[in-house]
């Protein structure tokens, strides 16, 4: 008995070593279906659970990622988007497209259907082939359930490190599963990708687009990484063809050749007109937006340089010395006017000499980012009174509540927002002035000069090349469009 034993142990740490065992457990672990673009796939999830899936991911993504507020470009890209789908592998599955308020360079998809484009990516396009090729790459993730894949591959390496430990006995086994799950989700990467750019190159000829636009979407995107490169900005990278693929690849010169062959049976009826209509206005820069919980109803007054933040709900009208916010029921409101400092003092004596006001209740020291301030009840009015500092100016913030004295708790509310007030911060600028791309026709001028116009980064000069596809030494021509920066 004790020999049968010890032979049934090394029976199964034996087909641990030429991996027999793993590929065992993968069997029993996984369901076998047909991939929707041919071939087998070995994966636990149905499709109405990935539908399902990705519906939830979709809504949490809208919670903690902002949506790019501008509908007439959302709907060009749904329009592009659901033009790719409609002749895709998965017609019958229900998709949507979203632009993404963020400057990176990326574009993803998530299960059942959920496709993302950064407005940042679409910066840097030239042309709606071009657009269509990121849609269709990442439509082509989607058909061919590489998320989903993925999945399957995580959820094998896991299950598959418990199911040898326990069959062995030997704690460590796991570690052995886990390489073999590294080497499964190694082969996730370019090969998945380079079946989505085969894919979507396909779904471009079948929708009247160029494939030949997949190869220049990787030359765009091949010239922004090196400069990020030369630069050392740190600006992020696209997952997809960008990071797979180098810039000559043979692979893909071959998929996207096989789709180029059935372009011709698809007559192309893309107006360039469109696209550069659209795009022009397109945000360059920072989000001037956050998202979900994290959303704040922050003022800015580019004039006097400050900023302060309201409650949710609040609006305001201003001029360019004076603040009036309130409420959505009027019940408070808080009024800010600038007076010119005559002479130092402190604020609480400026409130007692120049404005008149003894005997404040309630009193705090403010010294907030640096600016010296006081605040207190007015027992004239039963306003909460605040005197800041800041530079040569005192800013006088009034906050009043409808009926007299303010309670307690609105007097908190009044108080949050007067120590909000702040300088503006320097990567606030974009917040306040946006910059955006636009379409003009060229005068002859070069983009050094283009960029003397308007410096709007210490790269402009490359930057300008970048977007308009000329990096690292074209020119413009004279009266061709081109993208500059407002």
């Amino acid at each position: 008995m004790k020999s049968l034993a010890a032979s049934s142990n090394m029976s199964w740490i034996y087909p641990l070593r030429n991996g027999s065992l793993a590929l065992l457990a993968l069997g029993l672990l996984s369901a076998c279906a047909v991939n929707p673009t041919g071939g087998v796939d070995f994966v636990t999830m149905s499709e109405s659970r990935e539908i399902e899936l990705g519906a939830e991911l979709h809504q949490q993504m809208l919670q903690e990622t902002p949506v790019y507020q501008n509908e007439q470009l959302q709907e060009y890209v749904n329009e592009v988007g659901q033009r790719l789908a409609a002749v895709s592998h998965r017609p019958d599955i229900e998709y949507t497209f979203t632009v993404v308020d963020s400057p990176d360079i990326n574009a993803f998809a998530l299960p059942g259907g959920y496709i993302y484009i950064n407005r940042g990516l679409i910066a840097y396009l030239n042309s709606e082939d071009e657009m269509a090729a990121v849609l269709g790459h990442e439509i082509g993730h989607v058909t061919d359930r590489h998320s989903v894949r993925q999945q399957a591959a995580r959820q094998t390496n896991s299950v598959v490190a418990g199911v040898l430990v326990v069959a062995t006995g030997v704690g460590s086994l796991g570690e052995t599963s886990s390489l073999l799950g590294g080497a499964l989700l190694s082969g996730y990467g370019r090969e998945m990708e380079l079946a989505a750019d085969g894919l979507g190159a396909e779904y471009l000829a079948a929708a009247g687009y160029d494939p030949l636009a997949m190869v220049e979407v990787i030359g765009v995107l091949k010239n922004h990484e090196d400069f990020t490169k030369r630069t050392s900005s740190g600006a992020s990278s696209y997952h997809g063809v960008f990071a797979t693929h180098p810039r000559n690849d043979t692979r893909l010169q071959e998929v996207v050749g096989r789709a180029n062959e059935l372009a011709a049976e698809n007559e192309n009826e893309v107006d360039p007109d469109k696209f550069r209509e659209i795009i022009s206005g397109l945000s360059i820069g920072p989000s001037t937006q956050l998202a979900g919980s994290n959303a704040r109803n922050r003022y800015y007054q580019s004039l006097l340089n400050y900023t302060m933040v309201f409650p949710d709900g609040w609006d305001w009208t201003d001029t360019t010395t004076t603040l009036n916010a309130n409420a959505p029921d009027d019940a408070l409101s808080l009024n800010v006017s600038v007076q010119r400092l005559q002479q130092m003092k402190e604020p609480r004596l400026f409130i007692q000499d120049d404005m008149g006001i003894e005997n404040l209740q309630k009193t705090e020291v403010l010294n907030q980012f640096g600016l010296p301030g006081y605040t207190g009840i007015n027992p004239q009015d039963n306003s909460r009174l605040a005197v800041i500092y800041y530079g040569p100016r005192a800013f006088v913030l009034r906050g009043s509540e409808v009926g007299g004295e303010i309670s307690d708790e609105n007097d908190a509310i009044l108080l949050e927002a007067i120590r909000s007030f702040r300088p503006i911060a320097p990567n606030e600028r974009n917040f306040v002035n946006p910059l955006s791309i636009q379409y003009v026709r060229s005068d002859g001028r070069t983009y050094a000069e283009l960029a003397a116009d308007n410096l709007f980064d210490e790269n402009a000069e490359d930057l300008l090349r970048l977007y308009n596809g000329d990096y690292p030494r074209g020119e413009p021509t004279a009266g061709e469009w081109i993208k500059i920066v407002r």
